[in-house]
């Protein structure tokens, strides 16, 4: 269950999908078909900045950022993982853990403001959240 209070800031509820929930964070898929995209988000109110958690917190959200860019490092093949947590447009924290292979669409630079969004088309999108609870 999410902390008391948290609430998922809707643009992140309207452009993701659920995959699972971890100990601190929920674990959600950008719904954009051109990078293998995860997005973590910390289920603790009013949180903007890493440093707005109790140390605990902020351990066990590294743990959970490489646990998850591992997950996604398999279930992709891919050659990088990028991690960020950005948080300029959407402030309630959260951290980006996107599959970059050279030649995708804006290698080798940033995937925030490249482009238009491409959702997954029919199924697409629920055989990529499987992939990525069986690497879990």
């Amino acid at each position: 269950m999410p902390t008391q209070g948290f609430q998922l800031d809707p643009r992140l509820d309207r452009d993701t999908a659920q995959v699972l929930r971890l100990q601190l964070c929920d674990v959600r898929a950008m719904n954009d078909r051109r990078w293998p995209w995860l997005v973590l988000v910390p289920q603790r109110p009013g949180a903007v900045e890493i440093h707005d958690m109790t140390p605990l917190d902020q351990a066990l959200l590294t743990f959970e950022t490489n646990l998850v860019a591992q997950a996604l490092k398999s279930a992709s093949g891919c050659l990088k993982i990028n991690s960020g947590a950005l948080g300029n447009i959407v402030r309630q924290l959260h951290v980006h853990v996107v599959a970059r292979n050279e030649g995708d669409p804006g290698w080798p630079g940033p995937v925030w403001g490249h482009g238009q969004r491409e959702p997954y088309a029919g199924e697409e999108l629920k055989r990529f959240i499987d992939t990525v609870r069986s690497a879990l």
